[in-house]
């Protein structure tokens, strides 16, 4: 990347066959739409990719795949979180080696039993921003159950030269994200938010410059975030009221499985199926998801058929 990334960056889902194994040729269609989606970027094997359902084998042969296959198209960011900070620097330098443009890490976590000091969770991120040369997103999302503060993460965006992205996903991230831009200024390139963009209009007041979703319908979301970078504010306003409650859905009832239901409804993967321990969608909640999806148009649920 040449300009720092705003917009959208959208996480790809992990396409499974109905007997559980990885659907690879789902997975280039996946990618293939996404780019039709117009996206800014594309993230890759994150927790809404069930990251933590994947072999290393798996993950391996799919970060080859989705760079070889998007082939420069997009920018694509791929996630390298593990609680070893030894793994996490290998999967860093391994997808900077095949072209990835980002790589995004949560905190060392495993359980709230076993959780890194600050001094701890620098040292970590200090080890992957030593070892490559593009971009590291930090990702602070409650799924860890590790509080990063302000004054870290501000310290790593001023001490560590690759730390220029931060996604936001705690709760109240619109104050986070207002005092970690206050705190580290032009250190930060790329402040984001996450959660389906549930709160994505308070987070653009607080100064963030893109957001990263699902990819059921970023096509709709997208213009939220440029119409207010350009100053359009209630257009903006606007195009957020108008997705809201698909938004809201996804986020409160549906999580992870909406994008891969309503991708398998247009055709651009063969099946919903998400692993074990997780189940798939009830047929009331999958079918408010439809409707909702179907009142907006969306390009996944047309783009294969």
């Amino acid at each position: 990347m040449t300009t720092p990334l705003t917009g959208i960056a959208p996480i790809a889902p992990t396409p499974f066959h109905q007997d559980g194994t990885v659907d690879y040729e789902g997975m280039t269609r996946v990618l293939d739409c996404m780019i039709d989606q117009g996206v800014d970027a594309i993230c890759v094997l994150a927790n809404y990719s069930e990251q933590f359902l994947l072999s290393d084998e798996e993950r391996a042969k799919l970060t080859r795949l989705c760079l070889e296959h998007v082939a420069g198209r997009k920018p694509v960011i791929v996630t390298t979180s593990h609680f070893s900070t030894d793994i996490a620097t290998a999967r860093a330098v391994e997808a900077q080696s095949l072209g990835a443009a980002m790589v995004m890490m949560m905190p060392p976590y495993h359980g709230v039993g076993i959780a890194p000091s600050p001094k701890g969770v620098f040292e970590h991120f200090a080890a992957v921003n030593d070892a490559i040369s593009i971009p590291i997103m930090v990702q602070d999302a409650p799924l860890s159950g590790v509080t990063m503060s302000v004054d870290l993460l501000a310290r790593m965006a001023q001490e560590l030269e690759n730390l220029t992205y931060f996604k936001i996903e705690c709760p109240f991230a619109a104050e986070k994200l207002a005092a970690l831009i206050e705190a580290a200024g032009d250190h930060i390139l790329g402040p984001f938010d996450g959660e389906e963009a549930v709160t994505l209009l308070a987070d653009l007041d607080a100064g963030a410059t893109g957001t990263m979703t699902s990819a059921m319908f970023p096509e709709k979301i997208r213009p939220i975030v440029m119409e207010y970078r350009a100053g359009n504010v209630e257009r903006a306003l606007e195009h957020w009221q108008t997705c809201l409650p698909l938004i809201n859905h996804e986020n409160r009832q549906c999580g992870l499985r909406a994008c891969k239901t309503v991708m398998m409804e247009g055709g651009v993967i063969k099946s919903d199926r998400v692993r074990h321990p997780l189940v798939p969608l009830s047929a009331r909640t999958k079918d408010r998801l439809l409707g909702l999806a179907r009142d907006l148009d969306v390009i996944a649920l047309r783009w294969g058929k």
